[in-house]
């Protein structure tokens, strides 16, 4: 038995390319609505202005750290040490609720089993579960696998368009209609939620996945029914690769990328929209479907795939890999914003907390290696390495900047889902799955202990002008452009 979404998708096609006409005519609108789009505040305000009042960009200090803005009891991120007043580079560690990523990693690998159930059951705990506690909890998520048939049947019409995480948020507040109290903020209501989004969002993904591609290739697209007892790797896999199968290898690699991607501080922008949202006592849905808004943004999970096109772009004008003279001259050029996309950023290279070394990217590194050899993909996976190990003295001979500069996750994520056979379109929305257990966490821990809305103070520049009565602006402005 299977869902099938070729006939639910055909229904709307006229109705929505209507639509989306309808939209793009009212931008070439005649006259003066025109000025509209001409009007927008466009300037940029001065770096003394900043400085002068004070104001932390992106609430980070000057040295870089981050403004504290709140306490936590759920991770640590690791990355430097504060020595006499001054921060001082160390070797990254990131710790969930008290315990060593690595840690937690490396056993569950030694012992053969999957580790991201026991990482969410921790993070929304704050306990390692027993084995009993651990086979309720895969019990209680693979339970809340299954999506109704009236819910299948409605959000097909959601999945429309090229975002698989615009899909995803309007999934999550579609979830919202079919909880019986969906406004509850008590603790086991929290946790209902959480667990049904845990179990749920995989499928989600996977179903806005295979929803589009039916859409443009007018193909039928079925999904299968999920199968008991499966982890929430394998029930991803189940459906990203369909009849082609995949092994217990490439199913535990994806178990590491989402313990690693599961949880990562409170002051990453994704989780603390979540915990914005949160303070204000709004539902869970909304908060998560917020969250997932944030790291759609290239700037946060959108990153993975910036790293991918860089990869491809440095393969297709660099004619010898091996050559790391070559190598190095084309990243000057992407950092001298004379290559690839303009932005003079050499992705996956650099992090606000760490210094020294990325955790994540060290333990990706580590259980990557093996499957890329496997797969014939060593070649690509050294390029890889390579970019790491040259990028931060072309960075420091560039920019001249004093911090250490090491590879973060960005730089293997991609390369890694390539491996498993993940669609592009899926790197972003398998990072917001895993993240939902950290997002969970703190948002229990924002409604349980905070009890403050968090709103923080802007700064007024803003210049004062005399009143301009209606029928005299036109004349204002002629004279003015006169």
């Amino acid at each position: 038995m299977s869902y099938d979404a070729h006939n639910i998708y055909y229904r709307f096609d006229d109705h929505l390319s209507r639509l989306v006409l309808d939209y793009e005519a009212s931008r070439r609108v005649d006259g003066a609505s025109e000025r509209l789009y001409h009007d927008i505040p466009s300037e940029e305000y001065d770096e003394d202005i900043f400085r002068a009042c004070d104001v932390k960009r992106g609430l980070r200090n000057a040295d870089g750290s981050g403004v504290v803005a709140g306490l936590t009891r759920i991770s640590d991120v690791h990355g430097y040490k504060r020595v006499d007043g001054s921060v001082v580079p160390d070797e990254g560690h990131l710790i969930l609720r008290g315990y060593d990523i690595e840690d937690l990693i490396t056993n569950a690998q030694a012992e053969g089993r999957f580790g991201y159930e026991e990482v969410a059951y921790l993070l929304i705990t704050g306990e390692l579960p027993t084995a009993e506690e651990l086979d309720d909890f895969n019990a209680r998520l693979g339970a809340y696998r299954h999506l109704s048939s009236e819910f299948v049947r409605q959000f097909p019409i959601t999945t429309v368009g090229p975002s698989i995480m615009n899909s995803l948020q309007r999934a999550v507040l579609l979830l919202y209609a079919f909880d019986a109290d969906p406004d509850n903020i008590t603790p086991e209501h929290e946790v209902d939620v959480a667990i049904s989004l845990l179990s749920r969002l995989p499928r989600l993904a996977a179903f806005a996945q295979t929803f589009h591609s039916a859409q443009v290739s007018g193909k039928r697209a079925s999904v299968p029914i999920p199968e008991a007892g499966f982890s929430t790797a394998e029930a991803i896999l189940q459906i990203l690769r369909g009849e082609d199968g995949y092994t217990r290898e490439e199913a535990m690699l994806l178990d590491v990328m989402l313990m690693l991607h599961a949880e990562h501080g409170g002051g990453n922008n994704s989780t603390f929209a979540c915990r914005v949202l949160s303070s204000s006592g709004t539902d869970a849905y909304s908060a998560y479907a917020a969250a997932i808004g944030s790291l759609k943004g290239p700037r946060h999970g959108g990153a993975n795939a910036k790293v991918m096109a860089m990869h491809e772009d440095i393969r297709a004008n660099v004619g010898d890999w091996e050559n790391e003279d070559e190598l190095a001259a084309y990243l000057e050029k992407i950092l001298r914003r004379q290559a690839f996309d303009g932005s003079g950023l050499i992705y996956g290279m650099g992090h606000a907390v760490y210094t020294l070394s990325d955790p994540r990217a060290v333990l990706c590194k580590r259980y990557a290696r093996g499957l890329a050899q496997a797969k014939g993909m060593g070649e690509e996976f050294e390029l890889i390495e390579r970019i790491e190990r040259l990028a931060p003295q072309v960075m420091l001979d560039v920019r001249g900047t004093a911090k250490p500069i090491c590879a973060n996750i960005d730089l293997y994520t991609g390369f890694i889902y390539k491996m498993l056979g993940i669609p592009k379109a899926m790197f972003t929305p398998l990072f917001a799955v895993a993240r939902t257990a950290g997002w969970a966490a703190h948002r229990m821990e924002e409604l349980i202990c905070s009890h403050r809305i968090i709103r923080p103070a802007y700064r007024s520049v803003l210049e004062s002008g005399a009143y301009i009565p209606l029928e005299e602006r036109a004349k204002r402005r002629e004279c003015i452009a006169g």
